[in-house]
């Protein structure tokens, strides 16, 4: 594919959350969903399944032949486990292509019927008669899983778990029971902890390392919390998110921060990326420039659209690429 022009799926979805004041939620890794059929692996053994949702146990009843996965990174976690989708969530499409992440290997056979990813067509999703929707990390509102399950069983994102929260361990499990591919599922997620594991081996520099996250778009910048994906990457490396900015969380998952808090963004590292913008309106900044990590080489902007849609995806395939890209950059930047 050729390099994006923009991060629009996540651009999109970072603005809306941030405009309306989606709560976050547990960030845990915890299981949330409790299988009632056999573990066979792409196989009707493993059905019927109960999974357990925000809304409600679902019961998938036979092995989905046609799935619709509208969740961001549904797709490409059901693709990377040996499925491909009939219809889904244009996250990151542009161009016309097939919306999935440039670290995605397997790629379609057969391209999915793109479905608008924040205000889907509900006629277009019946049409494509699926006897299966993931849903598992979306606006999560009860209408929304409601609408959908008159069409199909529907996943939605695990009880206490707020809009777009869903981590990428939750949504790994959730998808492979809903799929019958929990063998899958637990082999991917296995290869994912030990790629953390083997990467904070290879810097114990990382542990208690003083983390900022933060981004900039044409509102000006900003900083996440925990319960934000691209924090628990850090977290998961052994970083630690800055306690001045945990200090002033809400229920968003990401602060506004004025030019006159810009102090916050200065950490042991500081890592932020541009939305919607070109770097160099945020890095020619004077006060950016006079930021201590910046002066001082500790600061990442991470301005690859590949590299930072990877990081920002909160998937299993999209995890194991930004290990590879940004670990390097990080160990820099604290290497001085």
């Amino acid at each position: 594919m050729s390099a994006r022009p923009a991060l629009r799926g996540a651009a999109l979805l970072v603005t809306a959350l941030v405009v309306t004041g989606c709560g976050s939620g547990d960030d845990s890794g915890d299981d949330s969903a409790t299988g009632t059929g056999g573990s066979a692996s792409g196989s009707s053994e493993a059905f019927p399944v109960t999974i357990s949702t925000a809304f409600g146990d679902v019961t998938v009843e036979e092995e989905p032949t046609r799935v619709v996965a509208l969740g961001w990174s549904d797709a490409e976690t059901a693709l990377a486990l040996g499925v491909e989708p009939v219809g889904a969530s244009d996250w990151l499409a542009v161009g016309g292509d097939d919306g999935l992440g440039e670290w995605v290997e397997q790629g379609y056979e057969e391209a999915p019927e793109l479905i608008e990813t924040m205000e889907p067509s509900f006629e277009a999703i019946a049409a494509l008669e699926p006897d299966l929707i993931l849903d598992t990390r979306s606006a999560a509102t009860e209408e929304r899983h409601e609408l959908l399950s008159e069409i199909a069983p529907t996943i939605s994102q695990p009880e206490g778990v707020g809009p777009y929260q869903t981590t990428w361990q939750q949504q790994l499990e959730m998808v492979g029971q809903a799929l019958g591919r929990t063998d899958e599922a637990e082999e991917l997620a296995a290869e994912v902890e030990q790629a953390f594991a083997d990467a904070a081996a290879a810097h114990p520099e990382f542990e208690g390392t003083e983390v900022a996250v933060g981004a900039y778009t044409s509102e000006g910048f900003g900083a996440y919390v925990s319960g934000d994906a691209r924090v628990a990457f850090m977290e998961q490396l052994g970083f630690e998110n800055k306690t001045e900015i945990e200090d002033l969380a809400t229920e968003n998952f990401f602060i506004p921060v004025s030019e006159e808090q810009l102090g916050l963004l200065d950490a042991e590292l500081t890592v932020v990326f541009p939305i919607f913008v070109e770097a160099s309106e945020f890095t020619g900044n004077p006060l950016w420039q006079a930021l201590p990590s910046v002066q001082e080489g500790r600061a990442v902007v991470l301005d690859d659209l590949t590299v930072l849609n990877a990081f920002s995806s909160a998937s299993a395939p999209g995890l194991l690429y930004a290990l590879e890209t940004t670990v390097p950059l990080f160990a820099d930047a604290l290497d001085g």
